[in-house]
């Protein structure tokens, strides 16, 4: 009789669920999955038998012996779990148009990750994922917990300071995405060439070594941004043309969300004039998140459709499926992921989460040492990680001092009246989810 290999994936009824599926579908010679729960909550219950029965109908035409359960009992789901995935947004993505309207309508950057939109929504997603890990010691205390909800590096890091849970990885697709892109542009095989990430979820910076042991970061930073016609990754980032001279003193490629801090004043001002006219980012996506559903409705769809890449987030399930199956089969894959610090950056405290290049083994992440970086990175570096500190401490006490502070040390979130004025106005906006501000 086949061992049972069970997966259940927190927020099933995400848009992403299908790449998810397919990931498992592709992987399913080296990693026999028995059982795929997809678990959700009440206002999430169409949209879960969506995509649910859109899995089921993917699993069929591949041909794999795999049960698909749909369900709104969470415990009922991790009971014996071997591997735990979480894709949640907590306020769905109303709640992500309030963290992107309320700032931009008093001019600061209103976004997913950063700033103040950032910030909130780091404050929703941490106790409801301390919830899950507290249910996870309980019902599959041997399981990994595999993190995709934003912000990944604060609620990988909530998971190891607060949850005292170690097995936990946390990823983000701007890395994948950047190694694939990159590889191109150098015209090499990505198999040839080692790319070394160091830093926090979507601040980091790498350098790109090929197989011969030359160092390839200085002539990617000329193809990329000598031309002035650098190309975005992120969905989000119109483009991705950082000032020349900047990144070619850093000798390291930075990751794409550095535009929203090297270049503030022309991401606030395309930010504003894309509000002004079109609406925020996340009003677009509820639209594409629509039309997806609308399709997934097929019942004669069973493959990933080509739309979901308009979505954004592209290859964030295949590395969630990668992750899992290398930590399965000790297969030693590299890929930079969230984990815990250990002394890899020496820069920054040693139980803190850092997102690196990192050898996936049985054990779980083993990074590659990085050391120190010089100031140019670490001044930003340290500050947006006491940020984040302070964001995950407020989290977890509902302490509105606290959430204050990291308003305040926020470069994208100007300090005074205004911090505490937007702070107040999504304090007020998201009070359902934020009961631990208003007791």
């Amino acid at each position: 009789m086949k061992k049972k290999l069970k997966i259940v994936t927190i927020g099933g009824g995400s848009s992403y669920t299908p790449e998810l599926v397919e990931g498992f579908i592709k992987r399913y010679d080296e990693f026999p999955l028995t059982e795929l729960w997809l678990v959700d909550i009440d206002a999430g219950l169409e949209k879960l038998n969506i995509v649910g029965e859109m899995a089921k109908r993917m699993v069929k035409k591949a041909g794999i012996e795999c049960e698909v359960h749909l369900t709104l009992d969470r415990e009922e789901a991790l009971k014996d779990a071997d591997f735990v995935t979480t894709q949640l947004r907590v306020g769905l993505l109303d709640a992500r148009i309030l963290d992107e309207r309320i700032p931009l309508s008093h001019g600061l950057i209103g976004q997913e990750t950063n700033g103040a939109g950032g910030i909130f929504k780091a404050l929703r997603t941490i106790p409801v994922i301390l919830d899950i890990v507290e249910d996870m010691k309980r019902l599959c205390p041997d399981a990994w917990l595999i993190n995709f909800t934003n912000p990944a590096g604060m609620v990988t890091e909530a998971v190891l300071r607060y949850g005292n849970w170690n097995k936990v990885v946390g990823l983000c697709n701007i890395p994948v995405n950047a190694v694939v892109e990159e590889s191109k542009i150098l015209g090499e095989e990505t198999k040839n060439l080692f790319f070394h990430f160091a830093g926090i979820n979507h601040l980091h910076w790498h350098t790109v070594t090929d197989a011969a042991g030359n160092n390839r970061t200085d002539e990617l930073i000329e193809k990329m941004y000598g031309s002035g016609d650098a190309k975005s990754i992120v969905a989000n980032i119109k483009d991705n043309d950082l000032i020349f001279e900047q990144v070619e003193n850093l000798h390291m490629v930075p990751c794409p969300y550095h535009n929203y801090y090297y270049y503030t004043d022309k991401m606030l001002a395309e930010e504003l004039e894309d509000f002004k006219n079109h609406g925020t980012r996340a009003e677009r996506v509820k639209v594409i998140e629509k039309e997806l559903f609308e399709l997934y409705k097929d019942p004669k769809l069973d493959y990933k459709p080509k739309q979901l890449a308009e979505r954004g987030g592209a290859r964030y399930s295949d590395a969630a499926c990668e992750t899992i199956t290398s930590i399965y089969n000790d297969k030693h894959t590299i890929m930079t992921v969230s984990t815990k610090n250990n002394g890899t950056i020496t820069d920054l405290p040693e139980d803190s989460a850092v997102e690196v290049t990192c050898m996936l083994t049985g054990q779980g992440p083993i990074p590659y040492n990085f050391g120190k970086f010089e100031a140019k990175e670490r001044g930003l570096l340290q500050l947006m990680k006491a940020m984040e500190e302070l964001t995950i401490e407020a989290a977890v006490s509902g302490d509105r001092g606290t959430l204050l502070q990291a308003f305040t040390m926020n470069p994208l979130i100007t300090s005074g009246d205004v911090a505490k004025t937007v702070m107040e106005e999504l304090l007020e906006a998201h009070k359902e989810h934020l009961p631990n501000f208003f007791r």
